[in-house]
């Protein structure tokens, strides 16, 4: 009898197994797309496969970086760079970024003929004009139905949307924030995260909302850029509320200044005083021995009974009720 050994086969190459591109288009919107062509460089113009058509967009990452953005999330089936994109294309592209508002002032129109409560906020045509994609923000769930009828009867197209949220909308039409710069998560920020008032707090800034909050009417996401150092910086400070014993005497630490490192203390008389950081540590004294080794009083033990008084028996600890004992 003869044995068949498996053939085994020889693992593709570079070229024809192809590798990951990041493909970026109107706004933050980015999509991964597998290319056979290795010789693609970032910002260069693409074809690439959608579905139900085509679009343009241009090449933010490839390789290994685009797969560290990609994580395990694989590209969808048929999601594929089709080649470079031709400068006529290019053009189409950008005569079409025109148009989009009329689009915007259009779809405006017919949102007030409707009486919906909902702010369209941009609008973003497909390269090949086969759908049309519109953004909005509503506090409420929105019947739409009838705008989409009248929508597609308008553009002649297929219409699609998209809810988004205020941070979302700030991220797709961009702007400029209260540092002079524009804003982070339109330029490179990934991901928005959640932002929490305790940001604010830890960093001892103002609770005014006015002055914590970005163009998007949210808390500002650069709260949390620096967080972890003022975590960091205040774990060298005693705690607020805490007191201490110093040469003074007793004292209450009221606030910390973590850039001088600076402590002000309060003593029993509310007399403040501030003091450097490492000048506090010199000045902090131990508590007397005698008040260490007395600690705290030890509880007070019952009376024994004396052997006059009647005892009664400890009682059994109750347990899960079983079966009636048999009388002997």
């Amino acid at each position: 009898m003869s044995l068949e050994l498996p053939v085994i086969q020889p693992l593709p190459s570079p070229e024809q197994a192809g590798f990951l591109v990041e493909v970026g288009f109107k706004g933050v919107r980015r999509a991964f797309f597998t290319s056979p062509d290795v010789t693609l460089r970032v910002n260069d113009w693409v074809m690439v496969d959608v579905e139900r058509g085509r679009d343009v967009g241009r090449v933010k990452s490839l390789g290994g970086i685009a797969r560290r953005k990609c994580g395990s999330a694989d590209p969808a089936d048929g999601a594929a760079v089709l080649r470079r994109a031709e400068p006529a294309e290019v053009q189409q592209l950008a005569v079409l970024r025109v148009d989009e508002e009329r689009v915007r002032r259009k779809t405006r129109e017919l949102v007030e003929q409707h009486a919906l409560h909902m702010k369209v906020s941009d609008a973003e045509w497909q390269w090949d004009r086969n759908k049309l994609t519109i953004y909005f923000t509503a506090e409420k769930r929105v019947d739409f139905r009838q705008l989409v009828r009248d929508l597609a009867r308008t553009f002649r197209t297929r219409i699609e949307l998209k809810q988004i949220g205020v941070r979302d909308e700030a991220a797709q039409l961009g702007g400029v924030g209260r540092c002079g710069r524009q804003l982070c998560c339109a330029t490179w920020l990934r991901e928005i995260k959640p932002i929490s008032l305790q940001l604010a707090k830890d960093q001892n800034l103002s609770l005014n909302p006015q002055q914590i909050s970005g163009t998007c009417g949210r808390l500002m996401c650069c709260l949390t850029y620096e967080h972890d150092a003022y975590l960091a910086a205040k774990k060298r400070f005693p705690r607020e509320g805490k007191t201490v014993r110093t040469s003074v005497g007793n004292e209450r630490v009221m606030a910390i200044d973590i850039f001088r490192n600076l402590v002000t203390l309060q003593d029993e008389n509310r007399q403040r005083r501030t003091i450097g950081l490492e000048e506090l540590k010199a000045e902090t004294v131990a508590a007397p021995p005698q008040e260490r080794e007395a600690g705290p009083e030890p509880e007070a033990r019952a009376e024994l009974p004396t052997p006059s008084q009647t005892q009664r028996p400890p009682r059994r600890p109750r347990g899960p009720a079983g079966p009636p004992r048999r009388p002997e």
